[in-house]
């Protein structure tokens, strides 16, 4: 069995594709079939994504590219930017994965949501889709959501920020 634990930044080959949802793009133990239906082991770092275009290789030298496949979703969208961005917020305060387009966003399918986001004024519209949602202030790279590659070969993780946080009630440092 191929066996794929290494993030390459480009290839002059592709040979296989990986087609899978976001949900098993997350895991950093997996077992899958490749287009062509070979299985393969997918390695990662604990805490690293798969993004749609990523090239993996193993051992052997053979590279795969993951793609993202289509999923149940919403696109999101409302009638300005001002009502997107309540729609954004409601839907960070209960912890949703989000992607975020030119005015829109994408979130996985969930009735509940979509009544709370139709009562906020958005327009809720099915669509089976890729889902690339936002990686996070804390991801690597703090590009919150934008596809950053290695500039390198090794296995993609996250890296953490330590940074101090300021509280609008904390007395400010003195400067020296």
């Amino acid at each position: 069995m191929l066996t794929l634990h290494t993030k390459l930044t480009n290839a002059e080959r592709v040979d296989a594709s990986l087609v899978l949802p976001y949900e098993l793009r997350e895991k950093c133990r997996l077992r899958a079939a490749l287009d062509t239906g070979e299985e393969v082991a997918i390695f990662t770092v604990r805490g690293s994504v798969l993004r749609d275009g990523d090239l993996l290789t193993g051992e052997d030298g053979r590279v795969v590219r993951v793609v993202a496949a289509p999923e149940a979703t919403y696109r999101v969208t409302a009638p300005d930017a001002l009502a997107l961005l309540r729609c954004a917020f409601h839907l960070g305060n209960r912890h949703t994965q989000a992607q975020v387009g030119d005015g829109f966003l994408r979130i996985r399918a969930d009735a509940v949501l979509k009544e709370m986001l139709h009562g906020l004024g958005a327009t809720v519209v099915e669509e089976s889709a890729p889902f690339e949602p936002e990686s996070g202030a804390y991801s690597s790279g703090f590009g919150g959501g934008h596809h950053h590659h290695d500039h390198g070969q090794g296995p993609l993780a996250p890296v953490p920020l330590r940074q101090k946080i300021h509280r609008p009630g904390d007395p400010r440092e003195a400067a020296s």
